[in-house]
């Protein structure tokens, strides 16, 4: 018998966490599940702590995003086509690039072999794949619907990755036209201005402000680079520090919230996420309590995660789930009235994803839009800021050609 660490979400919805001695996971977790609580994880006590939130999904390892979305519709269509799930898991071996992916898709199918469940085996990858994933293959055994269950989840996860890949895919460029606005002036400003230097100071005419400052600016640049950038890294780790506080992390996420261009984006992006993984646990039968502390994982955003956890404490008083998340005044409006009207209409799952459809699409008409604006707006930037430097060292030579003249 071994020591296992737990984490559960009990019926009433309270994160449940401690240690219990058991010969296998599998025993942790029927245990859990007897007792009526839904498990989340259950990791050796000498070897907890792994990771597993939804971040988890694009963070490096054995399975990209897409991977996984891929191996999780693959799964459900052999699956569908009758095929035992030792056998499906072993002609998926094949499937992802890599020797690690493969044997980690090895180790859980000879689980599945000894008589694990699906669940239980990828829960025993210590954070691989993360605890949403688990809860609802785990939901899905439950119920019976393993496929069904499958399905849904490769449509979250390829959904996810869309989302990501537009959002991913939109900022590239400017990304490169700020890099290069930034890199032409630094290159402009500490090695092309101070050529001119010495030719200014034979010219003995007078300098325009303008072109003093900037040569002000360029050997500052020169001979100071190193402090400036010794200045940069140390505010930046002095920032992250600070976002460590939780208090200080609650209040500039509440504000990214509340910027007049970005803060629309995010909140669109961040409610897509939340109403699609609130829709999809409740379609495969995770109760509303378990759902919302599961939810929870997917925001990284402080102040939505506050106001998600602010939601549970009211559903579990008996507060509607459209009550419950209106009072944060922080999830859009229309957002809360659809859900409204599928608590109304009792079909909160089927309006939840209609939500998540439509939030992913204002998404990418936001995105798009600010596209539009903000490449011009970096090209006019650049153009400006690059005709002022090739003003201010013109400008002593047009006032030297008209003394000679």
């Amino acid at each position: 018998m071994s020591q296992f660490q737990y984490k559960a979400v009990s019926e009433a919805g309270e994160v449940l966490q401690g240690q219990m001695e058991a010969a296998s996971v599998e025993e942790v977790i029927g245990r859990l599940q007897d007792q009526g609580h839904t498990p989340l994880e259950a990791l050796p006590a000498d070897g907890a702590g792994g990771g597993g939130g939804f971040a988890a999904l694009f963070k490096r390892g054995p399975f990209s995003g897409d991977q996984l979305a891929q191996f999780t519709h693959q799964l459900a269509t052999l699956l569908g086509a009758g095929q035992p799930l030792d056998r499906a898991l072993g002609i998926l071996l094949d499937l992802p690039e890599g020797e690690h992916a493969k044997k980690l898709v090895e180790r859980v199918r000879d689980r599945v072999r000894g008589g694990n469940s699906l669940s239980s085996a990828l829960d025993e990858e210590h954070g691989v794949f993360p605890k949403l994933y688990v809860s609802l293959v785990r939901a899905g055994e439950a119920g019976g619907s393993l496929e069904e269950t499958l399905r849904r989840l490769a449509d979250y996860l390829e959904r996810a990755q869309q989302l990501r890949g537009s959002i991913v895919n939109a900022l590239i460029y400017p990304a490169f036209l700020l890099a290069g606005v930034l890199g032409s002036l630094v290159l402009l400003l500490a090695y092309v201005v101070p050529q001119f230097v010495p030719i200014f100071e034979d010219m003995q005419v007078p300098i325009p402000w303008i072109t003093a400052a900037v040569l002000a600016l360029g050997n500052a640049l020169q001979a100071w680079w190193w402090l400036i950038l010794l200045l940069l890294g140390g505010g930046l780790f002095a920032w992250r520090a600070r976002l460590r506080d939780p208090a200080m992390r609650l209040a500039w996420h509440a504000r990214l919230l509340r910027l007049r261009l970005v803060g629309p984006l995010l909140l669109k992006v961040e409610t897509a996420r939340i109403a699609r993984t609130l829709g999809t646990l409740l379609k495969n039968g995770v109760p509303l309590l378990s759902a919302l502390t599961i939810a929870r994982q997917v925001t990284g955003n402080r102040a939505l995660d506050a106001a998600l956890e602010a939601a549970h404490e009211q559903v579990k008083g008996g507060a509607g789930l459209s009550l419950a998340l209106g009072q944060s005044k922080l999830f859009p409006r229309l957002a809360m009235q659809m859900v409204q009207v599928g608590e109304e209409a009792g079909q909160l799952d089927t309006m939840l994803l209609k939500v998540a459809d439509t939030f992913e699409l204002e998404s990418r008409r936001a995105i798009d839009r600010l596209l539009a604006a903000l490449v011009p707006a970096l090209t006019i930037v650049m153009t400006v800021l690059v005709a002022i430097i090739m003003a201010a060292i013109l400008l002593p030579l047009l006032s030297l050609t008209s003394n000679i003249q």
